[in-house]
């Protein structure tokens, strides 16, 4: 099956994740998530965070939740914080979801949420994506989607490749336990 078909097929069934973690459209980017080290998937996951923040603080402007909730990840990937408070912080991001009505807004914090426990581990990664796309596809419809989810797809791909080779050259300091590669 295609992949906009399964998409198409989640889209009649009401959920509101549009692709599986073991999607085969995400097979080939789930592989090459798990061949990375912890800091290149981290840096991956924070630059694609500040991202979408920015895109929804545009959007809601008061809203600071998710902003700190990527500040704060970064604050643990830097051992200036523990785990139970990025988990807050993450946990909040998530609350955000809950109190809007935009599907694709609702998506987006979810993928910030995913992004931000990249820093607990690489599994969360590809949470990033299945959010982020569901928020393509709740933007532009199915078929019309096609292309922008297939190009952003690709980014996601050359953003690991760039993170791969520079990731020493991440100029803030780590955690030990972001060290263990």
């Amino acid at each position: 099956m295609n992949w906009i078909n399964e998409v198409q097929n989640r889209v009649n069934r009401k959920n509101k994740v549009l692709f599986a973690k073991n999607s085969e459209f995400l097979a080939d980017l789930t592989a090459l998530i798990q061949e990375q080290n912890h800091r290149t998937m981290v840096l991956w996951a924070f630059e694609f965070a500040d991202e979408t923040v920015q895109k929804l603080f545009e959007r809601y402007p008061n809203e600071k939740r998710l902003e700190s909730a990527v500040l704060t990840s970064k604050d643990w990937a830097a051992g200036k914080v523990k785990m139970p408070v990025a988990k807050r912080a993450i946990l909040q991001a998530h609350a955000v979801a809950k109190e809007i009505d935009s599907l694709e807004d609702i998506a987006l914090c979810h993928a910030i949420g995913q992004a931000c426990g990249v820093v607990h581990a690489n599994g969360h990664a590809i949470g990033f994506p299945i959010y982020d796309l569901t928020a393509i596809i709740r933007k532009y419809g199915v078929p019309e989607c096609k292309r922008v989810v297939e190009e952003r797809k690709q980014q996601y791909i050359e953003r690991i490749y760039y993170w791969r080779e520079h990731y020493k050259a991440y100029p803030y300091e780590w955690a030990d336990f972001m060290m263990a590669d």
